[in-house]
């Protein structure tokens, strides 16, 4: 195991990966931006190094200060969180290079699953159902609609090198194809350097299923579970639980087992997600993989009582996987809720500002991971994820009273966040039911919920 290892990451999973480190008894190394200077993650690492300005471009994103900051203070291995490095794969080969032990799958693992087509492909050729779609990048526009009227109108635009909604336009008919397909090519080269881009046929309200995948350097390949992550705005969630409340046992079996193959198809190794749309009449499709931890991996962990985060690092010092043969009960009924530094009655628009009263709620079945607290500032230069309510119960109705209860207790003053309007939701009849899929925020916007 290892004695010392550096966070490449902040905020709630920099403090989450010190959390774990303790209990392995591993020293922990945070880095931090001017920006981050009073975050709780530098308060609680062992050591801290300020790696730059608030720009992650220039601090969180720099690789060579994050790998000088390592050499610095011995670290032997870099956890990268979640975002930012996480599935860089030049980032995990340099590493390496130096002497570093990635925690997170190899470099060609990443590579071959960050580029989606690439993805699509490789699955495919290890028999997991894919959405109908092109054979590879398109970057010519007639040879792009060409296709599209080959697929059928919807059709979705997906940035080839992306994730997290960037570079991802939904074209309904001939007459806007071209308008979306430019706009999408645009926002995959501002976010990610690479203005590839891929069609598919637009499933319509699908459930986005995904399911938690592990691999060991002993050839274990397994799935510890599936999570429910229809609830999104501009395709980043919301609200994720486990299990998902719209599988039969014979379904879940299926795309379980779809999971499995798929990280079985490039020897994964570490903690990753496989990602399925699920359409109403039971058909199920493959559409990413993330090689790396899950913001949302907190339900898994309540579900089934693994800590998952302490999983990768063992996984990555070495060891076998922890738990033995054979499915992983499920011992409850989850949902976590993200609280962000967000307005929904703009739009969801992004709302830095400093905290003053923070008063998370408590009792059976809650937990918050948070890296905030009263007079904290929020800064304008991140992802507005300020903390995850995560609520449990022995059935799911008692998990969403538990959400509620709680969420109507939780406390943030100074700046707007998404409490109220995930309060809202859980007395919405479809999600109480357990019936949302992915169009639920926008038909449940278009009523008084986003007023």
């Amino acid at each position: 195991m290892f004695s010392k290892l550096l966070i490449a990451n902040r905020g709630e999973i920099a403090l989450r990966i010190v959390r774990a480190c303790r209990e392995l008894d591993i020293a922990t190394v945070a880095v931090y931006s001017e920006a981050d200077r009073e975050s709780l993650h530098v308060r609680f690492a062992d050591e801290a190094v300020c790696i730059g300005p608030a720009q992650a471009a220039e601090s969180y994103l720099k690789v060579s200060r994050i790998v000088a900051a390592a050499e610095i203070t011995g670290a032997e291995a870099v956890h990268p969180g979640y975002g930012f490095l996480a599935e860089n794969a030049e980032f995990a080969e340099i590493c390496e290079r130096s002497d570093l032990v990635f925690v997170g799958p190899t470099p060609d693992q990443i590579r071959s699953m960050g580029d989606k087509a690439v993805a699509r492909e490789t699955m495919r050729a290890a028999g997991v159902p894919v959405v109908p779609g092109s054979d590879g990048i398109v970057r010519d526009e007639e040879e792009a609609l060409s296709l599209a009227r080959d697929i059928g109108f919807p059709v979705m635009i997906k940035a080839a090198a992306g994730g997290g909604g960037k570079g991802m336009r939904v074209a309904t008919d001939e007459s806007d194809f071209t308008r979306h397909f430019t706009a999408a090519q645009a926002e995959a080269a501002a976010a990610f350097g690479e203005d590839g881009v891929y069609l598919e046929r637009c499933i319509v309200r699908p459930r986005h299923i995904e399911f938690q995948v592990f691999g060991d350097r002993h050839g274990r390949v397994v799935h510890v579970g599936d999570r429910d992550c229809s609830i999104q705005r501009r395709h980043q969630k919301l609200v994720e639980e486990a299990p998902s409340p719209g599988l039969t046992p014979e379904l879940r079996d299926r795309m379980g087992e779809a999971a499995v193959a798929a990280a079985r198809a490039i020897d994964y190794v570490g903690s990753g997600t496989v990602e399925f749309l699920l359409d109403p009449s039971g058909e199920f499709f493959f559409i990413e993989m993330n090689t790396r931890i899950q913001v949302e991996h907190t339900v898994t962990e309540v579900t089934t009582g693994l800590d998952l985060v302490k999983e990768q690092i063992r996984v990555a010092a070495g060891e076998p996987l922890s738990f033995p043969e054979g499915e992983i009960p499920q011992q409850c009924h989850a949902i976590e809720f993200r609280i962000n530094a967000e307005d929904p009655d703009r739009g969801f628009a992004p709302a830095p500002g400093t905290i003053t009263t923070f008063h998370q709620p408590g009792g059976p079945g809650v937990r918050i991971d948070t890296h905030v607290y009263s007079g904290y500032r929020v800064p304008p230069f991140y992802d507005s994820l300020i903390a995850k309510l995560i609520v449990s119960g022995k059935t799911r109705e008692e998990a969403v009273v538990r959400g509620r209860e709680a969420l109507e207790s939780f406390i943030i003053e100074g700046i707007p966040t998404t409490i109220g309007y995930l309060s809202r939701i859980t007395r919405d009849d479809t999600f109480r039911a357990g019936g949302a899929d992915t169009s639920f925020v926008e038909r449940f916007m278009g009523g008084s919920a986003g007023r």
